[in-house]
């Protein structure tokens, strides 16, 4: 997320703004694909990717760039599959209620 508010959500125990706009996400935050999103344009690693993310969602965990998924680097990913991840729209995800938020 580019911004975030200064509130987490468990499992995160952190902040990583001093912004206190209730619209930001809150680290912590749970996203998941919505189960309307199609999947059909999508092939290969990406394809297993975006499955994953319908079921079991990401979770916010750090200021950056919009929409950036990490993961572990690994030499059996192949970037022209994971290249079509970057074709998933933000308004594709919907939060999940998590817990409560902590603002210290």
């Amino acid at each position: 997320m580019p911004r975030s508010q200064h509130a987490y959500i468990a499992p995160a125990r952190h902040f990583a703004s001093s912004d206190r706009d209730p619209d930001l996400p809150p680290m912590g935050l749970r996203l998941r694909l919505k189960r309307s999103f199609d999947l059909r344009p999508f092939r290969g690693q990406a394809l297993v990717i975006l499955r994953a993310l319908k079921r079991y969602g990401l979770i916010v965990a750090d200021n950056g760039s919009g929409w950036f998924i990490t993961g572990a680097p690994d030499p059996g990913w192949r970037d022209a599959d994971l290249e079509q991840l970057k074709r998933v729209p933000g308004r594709a995800f919907e939060a999940v209620q998590t817990g409560p938020l902590v603002r210290r």
